[in-house]
């Protein structure tokens, strides 16, 4: 592998418990822990090489060049900024050096799929060991965490859970089943491949301000122990009564802060509908929804195709997308520059 250079691909989550609000903005601790799958499918392609030459650090995503007063430059420049702070502390030459970041993903990004998660997780593996840093899992967990609250997660592979903590240092992501545990699929059903109107970021800051708030985090550890349980039995229906339940609930939340986020198109609902229609005709599916409009079908192998068929001739629906469980960040040879 090249000096200075790296290039990692990343997969995108489902979270079947999801957190909302933080306890510290500046950490990126969350109110409450949450369970996720990591979707092989929904991938992030990163390369970060630190070039001596350069002035500043330079952003391209999907072959576009991104403007030096864009968000997105922003919050990885303040990333690398911790990563290098890093490398001086361990006396690494090259600490010193701005970054080339290249990008690429196989899903529509900042829809509500978790692209900052497998973007910033990406980001955080390839940008350390391009520098010379020697992380551990845990330790690149909690960097991932502090560039994005998913990416804590994104940093690990299979069924992954995030554990709150009340530090830095107790806040990460374990795995607690590995990728080949249990075999299920998620059909993501795109309605819109348009950006959200409110970001995650700013969507956490309003989440006391909504009356089921604190009703919601008395039941969440509890919930997350049901959630690990059905997957250890591998109890499908229960697990999919619970997501589909959770979601509804959390997006009760969402609706209700002050001022409101109303994320739902009309193909969201359609689509929920259908997922419905589907189960009632024996077909097992459970829908879930991020902080967006986009949704994920979870289903077992042998009704993928159905479902998929199902969503694909919903007029609403602009495409579907396959993912399987996937498995931890990779490390690829070839780069993308």
């Amino acid at each position: 592998m090249e000096l200075n250079k790296s290039t990692v691909k990343a997969s995108s989550d489902i979270s079947l418990v999801k957190y909302w609000g933080k306890k510290d903005e500046i950490l990126r601790l969350p109110e409450n822990g949450s369970i996720s799958i990591k979707l092989e499918g929904l991938d992030t392609i990163t390369t970060v090489e630190f070039i001596p030459e350069l002035s500043a650090d330079e952003l391209s995503i999907e072959g576009e060049i991104i403007d030096s007063t864009s968000i997105e430059l922003k919050r990885v420049i303040k990333h690398l900024d911790k990563i290098r702070a890093l490398a001086k502390e361990q006396n690494i030459s090259n600490s010193n050096q701005f970054a080339k970041v290249v990008s690429e993903n196989s899903f529509p990004r900042s829809t509500g799929l978790s692209s900052s998660g497998s973007g910033m997780a990406a980001l955080t593996f390839a940008a350390t060991k391009a520098i010379g840093l020697d992380l551990n899992e845990k330790e690149l967990s909690i960097l991932s965490r502090q560039a994005s609250g998913t990416a804590c997660r994104c940093a690990l592979g299979g069924f992954v859970e995030w554990l709150d903590g009340e530090t830095s240092e107790t806040s990460y992501s374990k795995t607690i089943f590995d990728q080949k545990y249990w075999d299920i699929r998620d059909i993501v059903a795109v309605v819109d491949f348009g950006k959200k109107k409110i970001s995650s970021t700013e969507g956490h800051t309003l989440a006391g301000s909504s009356i089921f708030f604190e009703a919601r985090q008395k039941n969440i550890k509890q919930k997350i122990e049901d959630t690990k349980k059905f997957i250890e039995k591998k109890d499908f229906s229960s697990l999919g009564s619970l997501i589909e339940a959770e979601c509804l609930e959390f997006h009760s939340i969402l609706l209700t802060s002050q001022p409101p986020m109303v994320l739902w198109y009309p193909g969201t609902l359609q689509i929920i509908h259908e997922v419905q229609k589907m189960r009632a005709e024996g077909i097992e599916c459970y829908f879930t929804i991020n902080t967006g409009f986009n949704v994920h079908v979870l289903t077992l192998p042998e009704f993928e195709e159905k479902v998929q068929n199902r969503l694909d001739s919903l007029d609403l629906v602009k495409k579907t997308l396959t993912a399987k469980v996937g498995g931890k960040p990779e490390y690829l040879e070839d780069h993308l520059f």
